[in-house]
């Protein structure tokens, strides 16, 4: 069967603002849908900018989102969904904020625990309240999706929910609140973006009506991230990123990630690394890695990224893309993050135990397949 018969479906939220300026059009939004009591989920430093999407009614905001939120962090977000009774819920943050925002929207009010909904399509039944999403960071694209992550404390794994009741109803996405993300986030974000759609392209479920979307915001990494890190005012450069974690959504429901994702995981559950900058340091030991099997395509992000073909070696595939990340400040090394080299052994059994990832994979990774890779960055 050829790439174009393929079953694929795809799925965005029914309204998406984009652009400079756009924030606001959200309290617009809801003042038009009736919405009386919303809850916005954020996290300390956007919390007390909610005032900018111009909400109106009883709102509630839960400001206390971390990064890499574990279950205990969606239990509190639970109970203060409970006691807002919220008809609109609103993820205003990055990708964590977001993902607790759609968890919030599925499961409050539900007989439905976490336990229950853990997997694909096991949400019963239409949510309660409505969802909207707004994001602060370029990078996640969590904004677009219908999938949500959290950690288990006790087993340091991450959990994902995925269902269609947990896409946002509207999603506005407005540069303008990425201007104040700092330079070293503003990189691992912007790769983080990349690796979406990176991952995406080379995946073994690839599709043309995805393959579109992904080779663009390579290429829109690769022309703006730089500019964005220098000059975080650059108003065409943070829209350039924005709609290139916008495009990295797009490819996350229908197709989803692979190998580059399963190896960053372990650095966020059991090291607490933001997830953008582990993402970036693993990223070019992957592309290197999955090279021989797609040799066109490693070409063509290359290409995106304004590194040429690099020689079209595992080798120079590397060096490109190393030096592309070093090149913005992120920290390439395992052993500079904190990471104990006495545990990159259980960090491969962590990687190698994520399935739903690796094995959209378009080349097999053994157990010691993913362990040369930790040494080789550590």
């Amino acid at each position: 069967m050829d790439s174009f018969s393929k079953p694929i479906t795809m799925v965005r939220p029914s309204i998406i603002e984009f652009g400079i300026g756009t924030a606001e059009r959200l309290g617009a939004w809801a003042t038009q849908g009736k919405f009386e009591r919303i809850l916005v989920i954020s996290d300390a430093f956007n919390a007390p900018r909610a005032d900018l999407l111009g909400l109106k009614g009883e709102v509630t905001i839960f400001g206390e989102v971390r990064a890499e939120p574990d279950t205990n962090d969606l239990a509190r977000v639970l109970a203060t969904a409970s006691q807002a009774n919220a008809d609109l819920i609103v993820g205003f943050g990055g990708g964590s904020a977001m993902d607790l925002a759609k968890l919030a929207a599925v499961l409050a009010g539900s007989p439905q625990t976490l336990a229950d909904v853990v997997g694909a399509g096991k949400v019963a039944g239409r949510r309660k309240a409505a969802l909207a999403q707004v994001p602060t960071t370029s990078g996640t694209g969590s904004e677009a999706g219908i999938r949500a992550l959290v950690t288990d404390p006790a087993t340091q794994s991450k959990l994902a929910v995925e269902s269609i009741h947990m896409l946002a109803d509207i999603a506005v996405i407005d540069p303008a609140l990425t201007f104040t993300v700092p330079p070293r986030i503003t990189a691992a974000t912007g790769v983080d973006a990349m690796a979406h759609c990176v991952e995406a392209y080379t995946n073994r479920k690839a599709h043309p009506a995805i393959d579109l979307y992904a080779i663009e915001g390579v290429r829109l990494v690769g022309r703006y991230l730089a500019r964005a890190v220098a000059d975080g005012n650059d108003a065409e450069a943070r829209a350039g990123l924005s709609l290139a974690s916008l495009y990295g959504g797009y490819c996350l429901g229908p197709v989803n990630t692979a190998a580059g994702h399963a190896l960053a995981y372990p650095l966020g559950t059991r090291w607490h690394m933001a997830h953008g900058a582990a993402n970036a340091l693993i990223f070019p030991h992957v592309l290197a890695f999955n090279t021989p099997a797609v040799p066109e395509k490693t070409a063509a992000i290359l290409d995106g990224l304004g590194l040429g073909h690099s020689g079209g070696t595992a080798g120079s595939v590397f060096e490109a893309a190393h030096a592309f990340c070093a090149a913005l400040d992120i920290e390439m090394k395992l052993s500079k993050v904190g990471v104990a080299e006495a545990d990159l052994g259980i960090m491969a059994d962590d990687a190698f135990a994520i399935r739903r990832l690796l094995d959209n994979n378009p080349r097999d990774l053994s157990r010691a397949d993913i362990l040369a890779i930790y040494e080789a960055a550590y």
